[in-house]
Formats: structure tokens, sequence, C-alpha cells
């Protein structure tokens, strides 16, 4: 195998390509440290990236003002109705924006103020695998109303699971991941407004995680839940952390629809007091000043799509991919490998790539992998043929 050593500075604009292999090695956080450096880790959603100039200067001048205390006056939620007015035509009251810590604690919130321990969560499958593991440790059931072939909604499973869902009489909320994780389905607005259609006649509420909202391809629409007839009651969360690569400095939104405002004020103060103030001050920096590295970003991720596409039909043809045009996470399935439920394991201890294993998303999630393609096209071409030898 051979060993990457440098990455191509052709293009200096692109944020995926600034940044050496011998650079990104000495960060601590968990991508890097948590396999050896023989490893190419390209599994959790850490980008390998730069950041931003104008949010480095933010949290930089704050950290040298000794601007480390309580979350305060921001900005932040303000920020963000700016960006989703810019970005989708989304005129957003601010007065129906909380802070919150960060996106899952904020969906744990709102699904407290809408259900009760014992009752159920609709997801659908293969998802984010914290949707799993926070409504069972926040003592709800989740049952799964599993994408389709084609990844998009089957809302013939999504009327069975709420049918399930409401058993016993119990209350129901349906927490939809949008844009998708781990497949970059971008929910239309028609199928979002089905969504709502479906989820009134059942008397579901919806929570939407929209936290990778930003990371969705030029020419490809992306729909707040919110903004769809009948979606008025629902609620959603959102955050700069994926788009900018900020999960280190953690801060997220909890946004209510025009008729979910009870629910919001109901929130614990407390949750907007523990959201970082520097995560929220690089946040919302992120949003007002942060839209040219954006661009940047999208374009190079579409580059490391139509590249990783590429690869794989040369050195992995039997992997199958369906580029979507939304996160920087490729799903791909891998069944006709052979390499049982799990391929991930075989990749690294084979091949020396990390990448997140299928079967962890729930149903329909294994023989898959998740790979995360936010990196340079030197070390995404690498791992590819690393896969591959992974099979010799």
């Amino acid at each position: 195998m051979s060993v990457v050593t440098n990455a191509s500075n052709d293009l200096p604009g692109n944020p995926l390509r600034q940044l050496h292999l011998d650079q990104l090695r000495q960060r601590t956080s968990v991508k890097w440290r948590t396999h050896p450096d023989d490893v190419l880790p390209l599994w959790v959603a850490e980008m390998d990236v730069p950041l931003a100039e104008p949010i480095a200067k933010a949290v930089t001048d704050a950290l040298a003002a000794g601007d480390t205390g309580y979350l305060g006056r921001t900005g932040y939620a303000e920020a963000f109705a700016e960006f989703a007015t810019e970005r989708w035509g989304w005129n957003l009251d601010p007065v129906r924006i909380r802070p919150v810590p960060d996106v899952m604690l904020g969906v744990v919130e709102m699904l407290n103020q809408i259900t009760a321990p014992g009752d159920a969560v609709v997801v659908n499958s293969p998802v984010y695998t914290p949707f799993y593991e926070f409504c069972n440790f926040n003592g709800r059931k989740v049952i799964e109303a599993p994408l389709g072939p084609d990844h998009r909604i089957d809302f013939a499973a999504l009327a069975e699971a709420f049918e399930l869902a409401l058993g016993r009489g119990r209350r129901a909320a349906y927490l939809l991941c949008s844009p998708h994780n781990p497949t970059g389905t971008v929910h239309s607005a028609a199928e979002l407004a089905r969504v709502a259609r479906v989820a009134a006649d059942y008397g579901v509420r919806v929570v939407a995680d929209e936290a990778h909202a930003p990371i969705v391809a030029p020419g490809t629409a992306f729909t707040p839940y919110l903004t769809v007839p009948g979606g008025e009651n629902g609620l959603a969360v959102t955050s700069a952390a994926k788009a900018w690569n900020l999960p280190g400095l953690r801060a997220a939104l909890a946004i209510a629809g025009p008729a979910s405002a009870v629910e919001l004020a109901r929130m614990p103060e407390q949750m907007s007091g523990s959201t970082s103030h520097i995560g929220a001050v690089a946040q919302t920096v992120a949003f007002r000043e942060g839209g040219a590295w954006l661009d940047a970003l999208l374009a190079g991720l579409a580059d490391n799509r139509r590249l990783l596409a590429s690869a794989l039909a040369e050195h992995l043809p039997q992997a199958v991919y369906r580029p979507a045009p939304a996160t920087y996470l490729a799903w791909l399935d891998c069944r006709g490998l052979g390499l049982g439920d799990d391929p991930s394991a075989v990749f690294l201890e084979r091949g020396r790539v990390a990448l997140n294993a299928g079967h962890a998303f729930g149903t329909g999630g294994a023989g898959h992998v998740r790979l995360n393609y936010a990196t340079s096209p030197e070390i995404l071409t690498e791992a590819v043929e690393r896969m591959a030898a992974a099979l010799e």
C-alpha cells in the first residue's frame, strides 16, 4: 500500500485541499486519535479542513479578551434567521428560536415536551446512530419505519410505524432526519408536506433534526420542515457544527413552528444557559460571515463525490454507491463483496481504513458502511485503493 504524504495545493480556495496528512495527524480529536497512525480515518463526522478565517478570528478574539463566561447576547438566533432567509427564503422570527447545548440534547428536550417515558419515537432506518441511543436512554421506545430501496421515505412503512407507536393509547413522535444521515437524501417539499399530513392524520408530532441542512449541493433545494403546509406544530433543531466543522464548539438552536411556541417556552432555562458561549460566538459568525467558505466547501464536496464514484467504479465495482446531494457522508452497499454484516471490520483490519459499521444504523444497515469523504482527494483515493486491496 502507498502512503499519503501530501495534499494537492492547486485549488487553494477548496478547504478540503488545504491540509496535509502530517498536519491532520497532529490533531487530538476523536477522529485522529481513535486508531493507530497507519489507519486512514474516514468515519466520524469531522472534516479535514482548516477553520474558516472569520470563525477563527472571532474565537481567538474572544479568548484574548477573556470572554469565556456564560452564554450572553451573541446574536446567535438572529444570525441563523438571517442565514435561513438568504439560503432558503425562510422568514423565521428569532422569537421562535432558543439556544441549546447541542443538537441531540435539543432533540431529547423536545421529545420530553411532547412525549413521556414509555412512549414511542419513530425513525427512518438506517439512521444516525444517536437517534437510538438518546431515545432509549431517555426512556422512549424506538420504532423503525425503514426507508425504501431508493433511500426515500416509504409512506406505507411510516403509517404502519405510526399505528404501532400509538398502540395502547400512548403518544408518539416522529424524529425526522433532514437531510438524511447516512444516505444523504434530501427530502423534497412535496414529501415533507406529505409527512405533515400523515402525522396530522395520526396525531403524531414531528421533530426535525436539520443539522446537515447547510450542506446541500447547489441546484438541490433544501426545504425546512417547519415551512411546509401542516408543519406549523412541528419542532426542529439545527446547528453550524456540521457545515463549518465545529463539533468541539458545541451549540445548537431549537426552533418551534408557529403552533409549537408553548413547547419551546416550557423548555428549562438551563438548556439555553448550558450552551457554550464560545460555541455560540463561533456559530453566530459562521452563519453571518461563513457563506463564502461554505460555498467553497460545497464545490469541493461535489468534486469528491464524483471522485469517490469514479474510484469505486475502478477499484471496487461490487460496492454500490448512489451519490446524494447532501452531507459529506457516503452510504456504501458492500453486500456484493461477501464480507458479512460488518464490512467495516474487514476494511479496518486488512486495509487500515476506518469507516462506520452500517449495522449500527439500524434495519437496512447490515452489509453497509458509512464513509466520510470530507477529506483531500489524495486521502480519499488512497482509502478506496486500500479498501480494494483488503479483498485481495
